[in-house]
């Protein structure tokens, strides 16, 4: 098993890529922490775990608030006694072209996405550095890599992820820590369920692959970056796109 006995905090982990990589990372052997926003989604999650034989435990965090985001981080330590991987995975969108987002809506975006991902990184380093180990993921996107139309708040914050990534990977690696972000294309969440069926046609033309993504796609990216078989990977943006734009 490729995470026997780590624990594993993936932020965002009720729905979507964040439930496929908890559940995969149960595969692999790791202990699983559910951090999300909804209590009722997460403890259902993690009832679905206990049911097929694994371990898992339901954490309730606001990432955007850093209280919310110590308390879950001590919960943690005190159930399992170290934090071996954070996937920053959590994320919310918010969109409108340039003309027409709020103030409001945009702010919104960056504190879930961009200080989410600060807030978690921040509380758990400590612990990583005292173990001399650890594995930290950070979920960016293609629109923070080349933009997108519509989504000024959400490419911008995906854009900081990058940066703050490689930034961490040269301040972290001398002490153990890997720091990877992974790059999702158009994937099959429910941020594109509500999306025209003819904008999902123009969507997988851009693809060489000709289809979406997957949730399990993203998170065998997640799964190799926080596996021992990636110690020598740091500062890595790693899409995972189809080819989207080459």
């Amino acid at each position: 098993m490729r995470l026997k006995e780590k624990v594993a905090i993936i932020t965002g982990a009720a729905n979507g890529i964040g439930f496929a990589a908890a559940k995969r990372f149960a595969e692999e052997g790791a202990h699983v922490v559910i951090a999300d926003f909804s209590e009722e989604e997460g403890n259902k999650r993690v009832r679905e775990l206990k049911g097929l034989g694994y371990d898992s435990l339901f954490v309730q965090v606001d990432v955007a608030n850093r209280e919310s985001v110590d308390k879950m981080v001590e919960k943690v330590k005190e159930v399992y006694g170290r934090i071996d991987i954070l996937i920053n995975n959590a994320g919310i969108t918010r969109d409108a072209m340039l003309v027409k987002m709020s103030q409001e809506n945009f702010q919104k975006v960056l504190d879930v996405n961009l200080t989410g991902v600060f807030n978690c990184t921040q509380a758990v380093v400590p612990y990583m550095i005292e173990q001399g180990k650890g594995k930290i993921v950070s979920t960016s996107s293609v629109s923070g890599v080349y933009g997108n139309v519509g989504q000024t708040n959400y490419a911008a914050a995906k854009a900081a992820v990058i940066g703050m990534t490689k930034t961490w990977a040269k301040e972290l690696g001398r002490k153990g820590i890997n720091v990877n972000a992974v790059v999702p294309g158009f994937t099959e969440t429910n941020m594109v369920a509500t999306v025209p069926e003819k904008i999902i046609e123009q969507m997988k033309s851009m693809v060489p692959l000709r289809r979406l993504g997957k949730p399990e796609d993203i998170a065998n990216a997640y799964l190799y970056l926080s596996s021992d078989e990636a110690d020598y990977v740091n500062g890595a943006v790693l899409h995972v796109d189809g080819g989207i734009i080459m």
